[in-house]
């Protein structure tokens, strides 16, 4: 099958459905061949494992950008031979973009993403986030790792040190660090699975469909865990392969790519900010080619706007079909929008994050996370009142200033103060790689204020 063609429009519903139980054998098998077999029964908290997750941590700090994943090899303490093989064997081959990558779109993408500045970090945090909650199952593995509730601004700046040296320029190219970045989340997320079904994913799927029950009994949390308490408590949890399919499966990896695409796209349309065809498929194309990197399924990437709105419709109905009790999204989302209140100086403006994500996500998702509660009403009035008089204004003045947009103004504005306070703090590492923090931040200060200029005109400065 061409990978050029797009699938999403003919992916069945049963194949949609049999996603759940598909994951990533090449990163799967790395980390299984690098964790070995877990014991039987209760971990103790000296395990081999936890020293080897240890060493992955710290060879990911050797991958500071994509060019040093060229030629890289495996070593120093802890590294034994089949560490070695599998990491070696893993670098080698995920770094490559696939063949129908092209650099002309992935460029246009960068432009746009870095032209709006401030506003695309608003868009992500008030948009692409909430939204990638919604899916319940997804949502329950965010919430047993504790990592939103308890440190929701270390994860809200941990998904930043992926987005933007991705879209900073040259991110995916030999320059940029967005490969390496990339890299580092796709084992992650193998890591989550090979701990939360104790071992490999493949070997659990091949055992239910051989007549096992699929259950993942929990587990007693080792006493002194220290630093690996996320890790010990995912191995703890236990889980429902039948019924809730592989943890960070398939489905899931591709409904998250579709939040950082598909709906940051839909929100400038939501904030009348709409792209032309080519710029939003551009961009679409330059997360499919991450998704690529991430290891999702080409058959699970939208091409098009349209194949955007059908493919989340379906999967957010999947997931709302059968919602996890008790209910994680809630939390998740207070805390989301909690941090996002914390960053901005006056009590009046506090309720905007939740706010303007009500506007961008719509009232279901709104509903999903719980945020359906009144804001004080003064905050409301100036929310609403000045969101509706700056669409009037752009609405009459681009009739001669095409390029005029007090709503990009505003949002920016909004943007940078979170920007300040939590991406850009200077007593809190901002885990974005040391070769483009210094772009990140002079890209963010800078978006903040000025006017935006045409993508790709002359004299358009992309960091």
């Amino acid at each position: 099958m061409n990978q050029n063609t797009s699938h999403s429009n003919t992916i069945s519903d049963a194949e949609l459905a049999g996603m759940q139980h598909h994951a990533d054998p090449l990163a799967d098998q790395t980390i299984a061949d690098i964790l070995g077999d877990w014991p039987a029964g209760d971990v103790a908290v000296d395990a081999p494992q936890w020293a080897r997750i240890d060493t992955v941590n710290r060879l990911f700090g050797e991958w500071t950008d994509n060019q040093s994943l060229v030629g890289w090899t495996a070593q120093g303490d802890g590294v034994d031979a089949a560490m070695a093989r599998a990491l070696n064997h893993y670098v080698q081959t995920a770094q490559a973009l696939p063949s129908w990558a092209d650099a002309k779109k992935i460029e246009r993408a960068e432009k746009l993403f870095m032209e709006h500045g401030a506003l695309s970090c608003i868009l992500l945090f008030c948009a692409s986030l909430p939204e990638c909650y919604v899916i319940p199952d997804l949502s329950s593995v965010l919430h047993t790792s504790g990592q939103l509730e308890q440190n929701a601004e270390y994860r809200i700046r941990s998904t930043a040190a992926m987005i933007f040296p991705v879209m900073l320029h040259g991110g995916l190219s030999q320059r940029g660090a967005g490969v390496a970045q990339v890299l580092k989340v796709r084992l992650i997320h193998a890591t989550i699975r090979n701990l939360i079904l104790h071992g490999s994913p493949q070997s659990a799927v091949k055992q239910l469909l051989a007549g096992g029950s699929g259950q993942v009994a929990p587990q007693a949390l080792p006493s002194g865990g220290g630093r690996q308490a996320m890790f010990q408590t995912l191995y703890a949890r236990g889980w429902n392969l039948k019924g809730d399919g592989l943890p960070c499966n398939q489905e899931e990896l591709a409904y998250t790519l579709l939040t950082f695409g598909y709906v940051f796209l839909r929100s400038l349309r939501r904030l009348g900010l709409r792209l032309r065809t080519a710029d939003e498929e551009a961009y679409l194309h330059a997360w499919n080619v991450v998704g690529h990197i991430l290891g999702i399924d080409r058959a699970l990437m939208v091409d098009t706007m349209d194949q955007g709105q059908a493919l989340m419709a379906r999967m957010q109905a999947r997931g709302r079909a059968e919602p996890v009790t008790p209910d994680p999204r809630p939390a998740l989302g207070r805390a989301l929008m909690q941090t996002m209140e914390n960053s901005l100086p006056w009590n009046i403006v506090k309720p905007f994050p939740e706010l303007m994500t009500r506007y961008l996500c719509g009232r279901d998702t709104a509903s999903d996370l719980g945020l359906t509660q009144p804001v004080p009403w003064p905050s409301a009035l100036l929310f609403w009142g000045v969101l509706l008089l700056a669409r009037a204004i752009d609405t009459v003045l681009r009739l001669v200033l095409p390029r005029f947009s007090i709503v990009r103004t505003l949002t920016r504005i909004l943007g940078y103060h979170f920007m300040s306070r939590v991406l850009m703090s200077q007593t809190r590492p901002s885990n974005c790689p040391p070769s483009c923090s210094t772009r990140w931040t002079r890209w963010c200060t800078a978006g903040a204020m000025t006017p935006t200029r045409r993508a790709g005109s002359t004299g358009s400065k992309t960091g």
